[in-house]
């Protein structure tokens, strides 16, 4: 590099280091976010619903689908790092387990009832397919947190204590 100019990188990579760690942890949870969200964006921007709504309404559609498939990521991150759930929190997440197992066999008996023409319904292409695959990710994804939580509930647990590498 001529007369001590740097790449944008290495100005960024200066910068965030000169930062108070308060500031380092946000942008940590920043960069977090953003590996979650380009993947999910680049998903829609390629795999939307093919109706007669307009394209930016189709996109932000399966965004949506494909960001909550992955949402809850960052909140088992934090359980898995502390290893200790307290209640309420191992509460919600259970719930929100169990209401996306329920939503999972809803769409998948839904496909089933209707012999397919469900599929058919919500459009062509890779879509179809792409909104069942997203509620069985989420499904799994929160599987492993359900099941030590009902190990940890029968096993009359106050807290719920997850041996690493869960979640």
């Amino acid at each position: 590099m001529k007369g001590g100019t740097k790449s944008p990188i290495q100005a960024v990579w200066s910068w965030v280091r000169r930062q108070p760690p308060k500031v380092k942890a946000f942008l940590a949870v920043v960069s977090g976010m953003a590996a979650l969200l380009v993947p999910c964006v680049v998903l829609a921007v390629l795999i939307h619903p093919s109706t007669s709504h307009n394209i930016l309404n189709r996109i932000s559609w399966a965004l949506c689908v494909y960001l909550e498939a992955v949402s809850v990521l960052p909140q088992l991150r934090v359980m898995q790092n502390t290893k200790i759930v307290e209640p309420f929190t191992a509460h919600y997440v259970f719930a929100l387990g169990v209401a996306r197992f329920l939503s999972c066999a809803h769409w998948v008996l839904q496909v089933v009832d209707t012999r397919g023409r469900l599929l058919v319904a919500l459009g062509y292409g890779l879509w179809p397919s792409m909104v069942l695959i997203s509620e069985i990710v989420q499904t799994f994804i929160l599987a492993d947190f359900c099941y030590y939580y009902v190990k940890s509930v029968f096993g009359g647990q106050l807290v719920l204590r997850l041996p690493s590498g869960v979640v």
